[in-house]
């Protein structure tokens, strides 16, 4: 495979492998290992078709969108409607648990009592000049990045592995079966990235289905071994942000998952405001960059809500939303005679895959909230 190919992968395992890593084994620790592993296997495998499914939609349509636009051409102005909250709801969740992750992690690098805030604020501002390079940037940042935690979590998994208590592995907690379903659908939030996948892979879009399965099943199994590690040594002592649970080099590893996610949904973001909604470059600025800081300050400075809180919260609405509309948009670009007919990804779908795997994500909203 050639080096567009291994770029437009790990920009889609960058975008999802983000502040949901940090979050599974503090969830993972309450429901039992076994329940975690469970969903991550099968909302794994859901994930992994929508985002084939929205891969064919960008090679069917002609013309650069983000997802609120897809929602808008097929489905009209309550599907773009719909689809913008989600995505807004869903990145700016995102953006805020890293902006938190980023804050309490570097804090506990730096010697002396930082403020977190400050800290998350540099972070904030190094991300915010690096989006000026556009998909130049991103490439350098998710390449660099993604190789940088792969090479992490495997390097954890084969030190840690003879600590590791398989008691602690095989406890299990019915009553909490379905807490981790949250988490675990944000930790596959990618979405966003799919539509920037097809201009990295512009002139090859034949690898570009092997990107996206390749892309997704990375974090499936670095989730694994990475959730293995903390639960099976540590039990139900790991903490919120699961990293800051060990020394200094594996808080790193979540500096590193925060980063390339955070810079590709500000980019993703970024490309929402200028391409679906035609928003001066100050708009795009203020909206795709001020907002995220501002609602951090308020949050971490109001404790309004905890880490765990808004990876779970952030995930059912924003993937079940975003989901189910990609489906849709999926049915309907297949029929749309403007489109291109013989794209190089095909799924199939049809009216009982769009209702099983709706039921799927309506469902992990409303156990979400049951907790």
């Amino acid at each position: 495979m050639n080096k567009k190919f291994w770029a437009t992968t790990f920009t889609l395992t960058g975008t999802i492998i983000g502040a949901g890593i940090l979050g599974l084994p503090f969830i993972f620790a309450k429901s039992g290992w076994l329940a975690g592993l469970f969903w991550l296997i099968v909302l794994g495998a859901v994930m992994m078709f929508v985002n084939l499914a929205f891969g064919e939609i960008t090679l069917r349509t002609r013309g650069r969108h983000q997802l609120s636009g897809y929602a808008e051409k097929y489905l009209g102005t309550w599907g773009k409607r719909i689809m913008f909250f989600a995505m807004i709801f869903g990145v700016y969740s995102a953006l805020l648990a890293y902006l938190i992750g980023e804050g309490e992690s570097l804090s506990r690098l730096f010697p002396g009592n930082i403020n977190p805030i400050f800290l998350a604020a540099t972070f904030w501002l190094i991300m915010t000049l690096l989006l000026r390079e556009g998909l130049k940037g991103l490439k350098k940042v998710e390449t660099w990045g993604v190789i940088a935690v792969i090479t992490i979590v495997i390097g954890i998994f084969i030190k840690f592995l003879p600590q590791i208590k398989p008691s602690n592995l095989m406890t299990s907690n019915l009553s909490q079966f379905t807490l981790p379903i949250g988490i675990v659908m944000f930790a596959f939030l990618g979405f966003t990235s799919i539509p920037e996948l097809r201009q990295e892979i512009k002139g090859q879009e034949k690898l570009l289905k092997r990107a996206i399965i390749l892309g997704s099943l990375i974090p499936i199994i670095l989730y694994i071994l990475f959730t293995a590690v903390f639960v099976g040594i540590l039990g139900n002592e790991v903490t919120e942000v699961a990293t800051l649970s060990f020394g200094p080099i594996i808080t790193i590893l979540g500096i590193f998952t925060m980063l390339t996610s955070y810079f590709v949904l500000s980019y993703s973001l970024k490309d929402t405001f200028k391409f679906d909604l035609k928003t001066s470059k100050t708009i795009n600025f203020i909206f795709t960059s001020f907002v995220p800081l501002i609602l951090y300050i308020i949050i971490a400075q109001y404790k309004v809500l905890g880490f765990a809180s808004i990876l779970g919260i952030g995930g059912v609405i924003s993937v079940g939303l975003t989901g189910i509309l990609i489906l849709l948009i999926g049915k309907r670009a297949k029929t749309s005679k403007r489109n291109k007919n013989d794209p190089e990804i095909k799924m199939p779908i049809n009216w009982l895959i769009i209702i099983i795997l709706s039921i799927i994500f309506l469902s992990g909203i409303i156990l979400q909230f049951s907790h």
